[in-house]
């Protein structure tokens, strides 16, 4: 394989203007130099394009929507404008370490592996902590299993071969669950190798698209147990189904105490 192949890094982008800069400088900062930025703007009306073009470097792509898309929509539109033979995803709240890609592209390297995942930290902004998601070590090889039992990946702390998206694209249908339903079925059929370092920061806040959509973060993943029974139904889903119900508990609880 390609010694330092090139990454594609989707950044997806609507009126992300507030920490923009600061993702952006934290792929610029990268040891690995081997990459391209896919910015696809999703009909933002703040100063993100402004912000993106103030930035002098030929590795930076601009793209856009006149009418605003569907998150995984527009996902599974910039990942078709990538070059790379690997994608990245990087959303305009989070943050890289400086090593992200060098370390991905080292255990791409090492266990010549299609899809790599490691750790990150959460900041949450309202309460300005910041906290590591998962204590335990991550799991390797076909995760299925682990992923229903305590879902701990983020799409900020992956890079996947770009050929599966050849197989396998986001459900536009879904607005908050997308990363979720995507890596479960692809871990139904690739082995992912897990880095046991955090490498990412995810920004936590009140503003949101998750947190202010509660009842359809809720709705989204009732709707996906129904669906996705049968298919999975050789896998123990008591946990899942758990984790729904804390879901509409805590969407009745904001309402409540709001």
């Amino acid at each position: 394989m390609n010694t330092k192949p090139l990454v594609s890094i989707i950044i997806n982008c609507h009126n992300g203007e507030e920490y923009l800069k600061q993702t952006l400088r934290s792929i610029l900062n990268q040891d690995y130099e081997n990459w391209e930025v896919i910015f696809f703007d999703n009909s933002s009306s703040d100063e993100s394009k402004n912000i993106f073009n103030s930035f002098n470097d030929k590795r930076l792509r601009y793209f856009n929507s006149k009418k605003k898309l569907n998150l995984y929509n527009a996902r599974n539109k910039a990942v078709s404008y990538a070059s790379g033979d690997y994608i990245s995803f990087l959303d305009v709240d989070d943050l890289w370490k400086k090593n992200f890609l060098i370390e991905h592209i080292r255990a791409i390297r090492k266990f010549d592996t299609s899809i790599v995942y490691s750790k990150y930290y959460i900041k949450n902004e309202n309460k300005d902590k910041i906290y590591l998601k998962e204590e335990k070590d991550l799991f390797s090889g076909y995760i299925t299993q682990n992923l229903l039992n305590n879902y701990s990946i983020g799409i900020i702390a992956v890079i996947i071969k770009k050929s599966i998206f050849n197989k396998y694209k986001f459900n536009d249908n879904l607005n908050i669950i997308g990363d979720f339903d995507f890596f479960i079925r692809l871990s139904l059929k690739y082995k992912f190798f897990a880095l046991n370092k955090a490498l990412a920061l995810y920004r936590s806040h009140s503003e949101s698209f998750t947190y202010r959509n509660s009842l359809l973060y809720y709705s989204e993943f009732k709707q996906w147990y129904e669906d996705n029974f049968e298919l999975i139904k050789k896998f123990n889903l008591y946990k899942l189904k758990y984790f729904i119900f804390k879901l509409r508990f805590k969407h009745y609880f904001r309402i409540i105490f709001k």
